[in-house]
């Protein structure tokens, strides 16, 4: 596995750079109705660079995000409250979030049906889930996934249309984004 608890310096000083404008686009579409104070969950947040992004947009949002690796977490900005934690156990109350968001994380998960079920656990009634990722369909998708596996990281990655089966057939109400080799899924509950 990947060694993420050392990387932290370096996910904090380069990984916003996979972040294209169209993705960050995506992602304020997504939290335009959102108003003050509504609590948002980043799962796999790492150095929080997906709620940098998310802040950006809206700065009136509580900020909260569950990473395995301390050593990420510890790079977070100071608006983010960071908890140690699996996305397959997440340690909330039922009904905590308004929304969810998983940045490049969800290819990490190792079970990913225990992980959507927690999703669906800590979100409100009408709440929203907003994931990006890499699409395995396409070429450099296909070598994201293979460097992955290389550095034994479980690689769950999707296809667009395959995820979005996936979440519709967790109840969720699906659309997606296509950015080349990568994509954004807004789904709401």
């Amino acid at each position: 596995m990947m060694p993420f608890n050392n990387l932290g310096f370096v996910f904090k000083h380069f990984g916003s750079i996979i972040y294209s404008k169209p993705i960050l686009e995506d992602l304020c579409l997504f939290l335009q109705d959102f108003s003050d104070k509504e609590s948002v969950l980043d799962i796999g947040a790492g150095t929080g660079v997906m709620s940098e992004f998310a802040y950006r947009c809206n700065d009136r949002l509580k900020f909260v995000a569950v990473d395995p690796a301390e050593g990420m977490l510890k790079y977070a900005p100071p608006y983010l409250e960071t908890h140690i934690g699996a996305a397959e156990a997440l340690p909330f109350e039922d009904s905590s979030f308004d929304a969810v968001f998983m940045g490049e994380s969800l290819h990490h998960f190792d079970d990913i049906d225990a992980a959507l079920n927690e999703v669906l656990r800590v979100l409100k009634e009408g709440g929203k889930l907003f994931i990006y990722d890499f699409d395995r369909g396409t070429f450099l998708g296909k070598c994201v996934c293979f460097m992955e596996r290389v550095f034994g990281e479980p690689a769950n990655f999707y296809e667009p249309a395959v995820l979005k089966e996936e979440l519709e057939s967790y109840g969720f109400s699906v659309t997606v984004m296509k950015h080349g080799w990568r994509y954004t899924v807004s789904a709401s509950l």
